[in-house]
């Protein structure tokens, strides 16, 4: 049985694509174990999923003032000796990495042992975390296009991101049922993230007069974002955060209004969900956001809102847009070459590990 080693970690999108490999690699017959820091949000999301998880230490790379840049490198280093430790005994046959500060001290402990590692990188431009474990790794995967002229030619690989296999078996009618919406008029679902996303929320808002004259809205608004003054008006359906029963909201959803990270909308993507995409604006973030945006409006899988820019009006005025030309949209992500992500990854995978050491 081949032995591999997942990690990644730091938030939820550097989990859930692991997540989403597991089936394939189960197939495979892969041992599968998952490395992550001692108590973040990936060793809650694993803990479903009965594989083994180690922990070990690791350090956030800032690139502002901040007294923990002078102990963080420790924790990494400490990071680096207990993987080291933990691949000498276990001696996977390959590395997966979702990025993430975690997977630093992974990758370069496994690297180090001659253990073949594959990075995946989410967004147009590799992060931090995956900058420092790019020189050592077999092959790089990554979303976009553009990305691939800012990797190594040799190791980069247009892959696009693992998705949920369950995200495309939805059932429409349990979608309206749950929602208590009608067949007869279209579905528009919000997506804020897991925290919610606190403008686009208020947009949305703001705009519901307009939008529920001819749509319906399921609203996803974060935990602790729920808006109680409008919890009986009619249409429009709030929820903290949703989880197994995401599925069929999907499968109802005729348009999508989104953040712009790059599991969201590699989602949207893979189910071919015509979308609004409002990115993270720069001041609020490196920039990632914004370029992930720019890349699906100018492949046409996406209408790009700048968040400074919405307006209630502004808002109405683009879903309907959208809705009268979603089948251009849909014909576009339909000729995408990043749909077959999981099996692209998995012949990485299965390559480098059948390589000899």
């Amino acid at each position: 049985m081949k032995k591999i080693v997942l990690t990644g970690g730091g938030s939820a999108g550097h989990v859930t694509p692991n997540i989403a490999l597991l089936p394939a690699l189960k197939d495979a017959g892969y041992e599968v174990t998952y490395m992550g820091s001692y108590d973040g949000i990936e060793k809650k999301l694993i803990a479903d999923f009965d594989i083994p998880y180690v922990g070990v230490s690791t350090g956030k790379f800032r690139r502002y003032l901040d007294l923990k840049n002078l102990t963080d490198p420790f924790r990494v280093i400490k990071g680096f000796g207990e993987a080291r430790k933990f691949l000498k005994t276990y001696q996977p046959d390959v590395v997966f990495s979702k990025g993430g500060f975690v997977s630093v001290p992974v990758v370069r402990a496994a690297a180090s042992m001659d253990i073949p590692c594959i990075i995946h990188e989410s967004d147009m431009t590799p992060g931090l975390a995956n900058k420092l474990c790019i020189p050592v790794a077999r092959k790089v995967c990554c979303n976009f296009p553009e990305t691939l002229k800012l990797l190594p030619a040799s190791k980069a690989v247009l892959t696009g991101s693992p998705i949920r296999a369950e995200l495309s078996q939805g059932n429409k009618l349990s979608g309206l049922n749950m929602c208590g919406f009608t067949a007869n008029d279209p579905v528009i679902m919000v997506i804020g993230g897991s925290l919610g996303a606190a403008n686009v929320n208020k947009a949305v808002r703001e705009a519901l007069p307009g939008l529920l004259k001819d749509f319906q809205v399921v609203h996803l608004c974060g935990k602790g974002k729920v808006d109680n003054l409008l919890l009986n008006t009619p249409r429009y359906k709030q929820f903290e955060y949703i989880k197994s029963e995401l599925k069929d909201l999907f499968a109802m959803a005729d348009l999508v209004i989104s953040r712009a990270g790059a599991n969201a909308i590699c989602e949207l993507l893979a189910l071919k969900k015509p979308n609004i995409l409002i990115p993270l604006p720069a001041s609020s973030s490196r920039g990632d956001q914004l370029l992930n945006a720019q890349s699906f409006e100018a492949q046409g899988f996406s209408i790009v809102l700048n968040e400074d820019d919405l307006t209630p009006e502004l808002l109405t005025d683009k879903v309907h847009e959208l809705y009268f030309t979603r089948q251009t949209y849909h014909d576009a992500m339909s000729k995408s070459g990043q749909m077959d992500s999981i099996l692209t990854i998995m012949n990485l995978i299965q390559e480098a590990a059948e390589q000899p050491r």
